[in-house]
């Protein structure tokens, strides 16, 4: 048995290697010239927020609050800081727990309230309690709150948040232990929390949030979306099965009147499938998600990073998803339900049963308030008990292409945003950043001619995980922001000007990048004010129209 699964591991792992991509060119750290922020004894450099208005980037650390100037981050601007009592500390190690690493207070909560302040919420050593920023003073305003549920006890533990018309959504755990973790709504009206069940949600590992506005005709809410990984109660596994899930939760929602009172009637979550289906292989935990939500497109697009907790082979992958499949399952997909096979035993079905009307954690539209149902308050209580004990969908989530876009061996990926630029030939293509566990960036773009990893850009002088990664996509001020335990780096979001002939400028296959034949350099399109002259870039990689043309490098040669 031991000697067949090591036969499958090594035969997957020669599968990838001959699929797997390699980046067209390799920056180290010490040829780009990178702005970077460190403070002296601050660690953990985990949350960015910026503002792209004020020109601001946000940074919340261990113990530490940061405005640094976006378009340069070495410059400061101001600094709050924030730290645990020592009797918190005290209590803290009493516990158990770590006075060199745990018992600090780590910033994990940094959302905008209004445009005066932001809500700030951190770990304060196993006792998280969230505050007001004031931006004008920069200075924590008014008393603490509990931060129960909207950040985690433990600094090490999952955590994710997003702030939608001044309430907070955070997915989290609930406890010291970290043995419960809820989807919270902190709102003045109406609290809202997940049922403390491992049905709704087991040992989840959180990665992202989000919010969906509605633009359809039928009334419909807007939607908040979470990713995580959670353990199985589906699949029968010799161990803890891990499995990867989006979930969604309505804007709306004001819970049940007798039945789910104060938590959540709308709350679905799904599987997202990852896997090569030539090779019936799974990347069964995401590690990040992004929504990438532009006017041009249809629809939003989401993308997520991948990788394996099975066979230990050192793959990561890349999926992408409409999010009109996601919305796809939670409307028309079967439920799944759990059902007693022996006095011991249970195990989860498809339910083929009739399904309540109202549709069990559907928004309220417009069809529904036709009949009387105002709100969740009004709701059958049929719908709402089935609601409690029907969260997960038969269906899966199926990517684009029913495939990864991206696989990439010996690498652990960590984070991905994804931005849209316009090329030279009028088509828009959609750029991915992903970065990993060694620090560096990968810049991958897919195309008509397939995927092709454009760089690998080593971001932070010595290997360490990027924790966060984040998108300035405002003209003229496009970069890449890096968080990792050491400090934040600010990245452009190319080195076009690195590229000192016309033949490598175009055989990056980079949007941004193109061959300026009137100056004799690789120019930012991003930055041309001149589009109209005939700027030479062939994202397939057709370096023959730089043939006969003159470059830097001849001209040095000719003096």
């Amino acid at each position: 048995m031991t000697l067949n699964i090591l036969y499958l591991a090594l035969d997957l792992f020669l599968r990838v290697a001959a699929f797997s991509l390699v980046p067209r060119t390799t920056w180290k750290f010490s040829e780009v010239n990178l702005a970077y922020f460190h403070a002296p004894e601050v660690f953990n450099y985990s949350i960015l927020l910026l503002s792209e208005d004020k020109k601001v980037l946000y940074v919340g650390a261990r113990e530490a609050i940061f405005a640094l100037n976006s378009l340069n981050i070495a410059e400061k601007q101001n600094v709050e800081y924030w730290k645990a009592s020592e009797d918190q500390k005290k209590e803290c190690a009493m516990k158990g727990r770590s006075m060199q690493t745990e018992c600090f207070n780590y910033i994990r909560v940094l959302q905008p309230l209004n445009k005066n302040a932001l809500y700030v919420c951190g770990t304060n050593a196993f006792r998280p309690i969230c505050h007001h920023l004031n931006l004008i003073t920069f200075k924590l305003e008014g008393r603490d709150e509990d931060g129960k549920g909207r950040s985690p006890f433990n600094p090490m533990e999952s955590y994710t948040s997003v702030m939608v018309d001044g309430e907070l959504y955070s997915g989290t755990s609930f406890n010291f232990l970290g043995s419960e973790s809820i989807i919270f709504r902190q709102s003045q009206q109406n609290q809202l929390k997940s049922e403390l069940y491992a049905q709704w949600l087991n040992a989840p590992s959180f990665v992202s949030a989000d919010v969906i506005r509605d633009n359809n005709t039928k009334g419909d809410d807007d939607k908040v979306y979470f990713f995580f990984t959670e353990v199985s109660v589906e699949f029968e596994f010799f161990g803890k099965m891990m499995i990867p899930r989006v979930a969604r939760v309505c804007k709306g929602d004001q819970g049940g009147l007798k039945i789910l009172q104060n938590k959540w009637t709308t709350f679905l979550k799904a599987t997202l499938l990852c896997r090569m289906p030539e090779w019936n292989y799974v990347f069964n935990v995401v590690n990040d998600v992004f929504i990438l939500k532009s006017p041009d497109l249809e629809e939003p697009l989401i993308y997520g990073v991948f990788t394996t907790n099975l066979n230990n082979i050192g793959v990561s992958a890349v999926c992408s998803y409409s999010m009109s499949s996601v919305e796809k399952v939670f409307a028309e997909g079967h439920y799944m339900k759990e059902v007693a096979v022996e006095e011991w035993y249970t195990k989860w079905v498809r339910d083929n049963g009739e399904i309540p009307k109202p549709r069990p954690g559907a928004c309220i539209n417009d069809d529904d308030r036709a009949k009387n149902y105002k709100s969740s308050l009004n709701l059958p209580e049929r719908t709402v008990l089935f609601a409690k004990y029907h969260q997960l969908m038969y269906d899966l989530v199926t990517p684009l292409g029913k495939k990864p876009q991206l696989i990439k061996q010996d690498v652990k990926y960590t984070q991905i945003v994804v931005d849209r630029v316009k090329a030279v030939d009028s088509n828009t293509y959609n750029i991915m950043f992903i970065s990993t566990d060694e620090g560096t960036l990968h810049k991958a773009i897919s195309s008509e001619h397939g995927m092709h990893i454009i760089e690998e850009i080593k971001l932070f002088p010595v290997s360490e995980p990027i924790q966060t990664l984040l998108l300035s996509s405002k003209e003229n001020q496009r970069y890449i922001y890096a968080g990792a335990n050491s400090g934040v780096v600010q990245s452009p979001v190319a080195f076009c000007e690195k590229y000192s002939t016309c033949i490598d400028c175009v055989l990056a296959r980079d949007p941004y990048c193109a061959w300026n034949p009137h100056k004799l350099i690789c120019v930012n399109i991003l930055k041309e004010k001149n589009m109209e002259w005939d700027l030479i870039q062939k994202i397939n990689g057709d370096a023959s129209p730089c043939i006969g043309k003159v470059t830097r490098s001849n001209i040095y040669c000719a003096s």
